[in-house]
C-alpha cells in the first residue's frame, strides 16, 4: 500500500492535529496539506492496522474555503498550516473540534459549547518568537537544482521533523516590527564580518539562534545565544544591534555549549538595559523575563482571562486555587475580585515570577507555593489557607495528572474553571471528573490563528 496513489479522495474533514481527513475501503486517511471540500490524488506514506496516512500529489477540485497564503514561505517553515483557508473557516473547523473531543472524549451527548471568540488580529499576533541558525540553509528540489542558488548559511525556522534543516526567513507575518528588521541585520551583520553559524550536525559554530520579545507596551527582549565563546566577535555584534535599534528595552546574550537549546540552567548577561521587560493587562503590570512563560498573543490572552474571570463568578468572598499558576498571571488577574487567591505550580522560578508579579501591583491577597501538586492539594493546605470556593486549572498540553484529578474531586469545591491548550486531553479529565462535576458552559478561544490550535475554558460545578 505504502507509495500507492488513491485518487479522486475528497476531504470531509479535520482532525484535532491539523490533518485532513478522506475514507478509503473503509480506512481513515489522514492527510498533510488540504482541506474539508478539496479532492486529491494521495500518495499513501505511512499504513497502520486501522488508518492510513499520505500526502497530496494532485488537487482536481478546490474547496470552497481555499484562499491565496500570504506569506511566500508558507508551506515550507511548518507554521501557520492553515494560512490557506478562509478565517471565518477555521474559526468554524476549531469549534467543531472542541465538540468533537466533548462528544468522544468526554462522553457528552450535548456538550454546552459556546461560539468560538475569534482574535482580532490574524497578523502580527505574536509577542515572542524563537529563530534558529544554520551553516546550511534548507533548500527545496526547485533550488537544489539551480546552480546559482544561495547556498549560504540560515537564520530562521527548522523543517517539521529535521532537526538539523532550518529555512531561511526573510519576512514573517506573526510579530510586529521591528521583529523582522532584527532578524535580517544580525544576518547581514553576520555574513558581512565573517560570524560563523553553528553547524547542527557537528555543533560548531558561533551563532545558535535569536529571540525577539515584545509587549502591548512597546518594550522589546531581544536574547542572542551562542554555540562556542568567541567573546570578540560576540560583543562586536551586540554593539551593532544596540547602535542600529536603540529601542531596545532589554538586550542579552547567552553562551550555551550544550546539546539542546535549552537555558533554564545557564546564565543570561545583559548587555544593555533592563533584565525583563513589562506586560500590562487592566492596569496590571506583568514582569517578563528571559526564562518566562507568558501568553504569546497578549491581546487574546487578556480576552481569555476576562472570560476566565466571568466564568468563574467571582463575587469578592472567595478563596480562589489557581493550579499550574505559572508566573501568577491568572491568579493577580483575579485577585482584586476575590478574598485570596493560592497558586500552585511546580517550577520554583515561575513561583518566584509570580511573587514579584504580586509585589510589583502591591497584591496582598496572593499566596504561592511550588511543588508537586498532587503533594500540595491536601486537606492540611485547605485547613491553612482555606478550603477553595473555586479552583481555576490551566495545565500545560498533557493535561493533568489523574492525581491532580482526584485532588480537585477529593476537594468537594463547588465551582472548577478548567482552561486548556488541548480540548482532547481537557475532555478526558472532564469525563474522569464526571462522578463528582457536571459541564455547564464551554467556551472555545481561537489563540492562534491560521493554526489548528485552539483553547478552550470549561465551567464544571460539583453535583
Amino acid at each position: 500500500m505504502k507509495g500507492k496513489v488513491l485518487e479522486n479522495l475528497e476531504i470531509i474533514d479535520i482532525a484535532d492535529d491539523g490533518k485532513s481527513i478522506s475514507r478509503h475501503n473503509g480506512l481513515v486517511v489522514f492527510i498533510n496539506k488540504a482541506m474539508p471540500g478539496d479532492v486529491v490524488d494521495v500518495m499513501i506514506t505511512r499504513k497502520h492496522r486501522s488508518y492510513l496516512e499520505g500526502v497530496v500529489v494532485k488537487r482536481h477540485k478546490d474547496s470552497p474555503y481555499r484562499i491565496e497564503a500570504f506569506c511566500k514561505h508558507f508551506g515550507i517553515c511548518g507554521g501557520c498550516k492553515w494560512q490557506d483557508m478562509d478565517y471565518k473557516a477555521q474559526l468554524q473547523f476549531k469549534q467543531k473540534q472542541v465538540l468533537d473531543a466533548m462528544q468522544r472524549l468526554g462522553n457528552l451527548l450535548e456538550p454546552p459549547v459556546l461560539p468560538i471568540v475569534g482574535s482580532a488580529l490574524t497578523r502580527y499576533y505574536r509577542n515572542k518568537l524563537d529563530y534558529s541558525c544554520s551553516d546550511k540553509k534548507w533548500l527545496d528540489r526547485e533550488q537544489l537544482n539551480n546552480l546559482e542558488a544561495n547556498k549560504g548559511p540560515a537564520l530562521g525556522y527548522h523543517i517539521p521533523g529535521k532537526f538539523d534543516k532550518v529555512l531561511d526567513i526573510d519576512e514573517c507575518f506573526l510579530q510586529p516590527d521591528p521583529s523582522n528588521a532584527i532578524r535580517n541585520t544580525v544576518k547581514e551583520y553576520a555574513l558581512q564580518h565573517n560570524l560563523s553559524f553553528i553547524n547542527l550536525r557537528n555543533r560548531a559554530g558561533l551563532l545558535r539562534s535569536l529571540i525577539i520579545r515584545s509587549t502591548l507596551k512597546g518594550e522589546l527582549m531581544v536574547i542572542v545565544m551562542v554555540y562556542e565563546d568567541q567573546r570578540e566577535e560576540l560583543l562586536g555584534l551586540m554593539h551593532h544591534i544596540s547602535d542600529k535599534f536603540p529601542e531596545i528595552t532589554s538586550l542579552l546574550y547567552i553562551i550555551n555549549p550544550k546539546g539542546n537549546d535549552t537555558f533554564h540552567d545557564l546564565p543570561v548577561i545583559v548587555f544593555k538595559g533592563k533584565d525583563h521587560i513589562l506586560e500590562e493587562m487592566e492596569g496590571l503590570n506583568f514582569r517578563i523575563g528571559p526564562k518566562s512563560f507568558f501568553q504569546t498573543n497578549p491581546s487574546q490572552a487578556l480576552i481569555l482571562y476576562q472570560l476566565t474571570r466571568s466564568l468563574a463568578g467571582l463575587a469578592g468572598n472567595e478563596t480562589v486555587y489557581d493550579l499550574y499558576t505559572g508566573t501568577g498571571t491568572i491568579a493577580n488577574f483575579i485577585a482584586s475580585k476575590c478574598k485570596k487567591v493560592v497558586g500552585v505550580e511546580y517550577v520554583p522560578e515561575a513561583i518566584e515570577d509570580a511573587k514579584i508579579n504580586s509585589a510589583l501591583n502591591q497584591i496582598n491577597n496572593t499566596v504561592f507555593y511550588a511543588g508537586d501538586m498532587k503533594d500540595l492539594l491536601t486537606p492540611e493546605l485547605f485547613s491553612q489557607e482555606g478550603f477553595p470556593d473555586v479552583i481555576i486549572t490551566d495545565p500545560p498540553r498533557n493535561g493533568m495528572h489523574p492525581d491532580v484529578v482526584h485532588c480537585i474531586m477529593n476537594s468537594n469545591c463547588p465551582k472548577v474553571v478548567y482552561v486548556s491548550c488541548n480540548p482532547s486531553t481537557q475532555a478526558r479529565d472532564i469525563s474522569l471528573m464526571a462522578e463528582k462535576y457536571q459541564v455547564e458552559k464551554l467556551q472555545p478561544v481561537d489563540m492562534f490563528p491560521h493554526t489548528a490550535h485552539v483553547e478552550n475554558i470549561a465551567l464544571l460545578t460539583l453535583k
